[in-house]
């Protein structure tokens, strides 16, 4: 069955960094559009980024543009989210999934957990 395990989570300072992992299975990884998703305490959902299936084209919201990079390595089954000059109201569960074309998300991870304080 399909399976999307993120890692990379935890604590850092403002303007400090992290690479979030989410390691698939149980599907063509190289065949389908991937996103990260997160989740800030209290609030619902919000798209961060979207990166399509052969990595040639990558979409941002406007409030991590210029500091999340989406990329993902076919050969290892492997998205990730590098995450530079962190900011508080960065903090949130973030989640990778799947996207089906023509439908949308139909698979999430469990998500990791980021926070950025001092």
């Amino acid at each position: 069955q399909v399976q999307l395990v993120e890692s990379g989570g935890g604590l850092v300072q403002p303007g400090g960094s992290l690479r979030l992992s989410c390691v698939a299975s149980g599907f063509t990884f190289s065949s389908y559009a991937l996103t990260w998703v997160r989740q800030a305490p209290g609030k619902g959902l919000e798209w961060v980024s979207d990166i399509r299936a052969g990595g040639e084209n990558t979409y941002y919201a406007d409030s991590v543009k210029g500091r999340f990079t989406i990329s993902r390595d076919n050969a290892k089954n492997t998205l990730y989210l590098q995450m530079n000059s962190l900011k508080p109201e960065d903090t949130a569960v973030y989640y990778c999934a799947k996207m089906r074309l023509g439908y949308g998300i139909d698979y999430w991870g469990k998500g990791t957990l980021v926070t950025v304080s001092s």
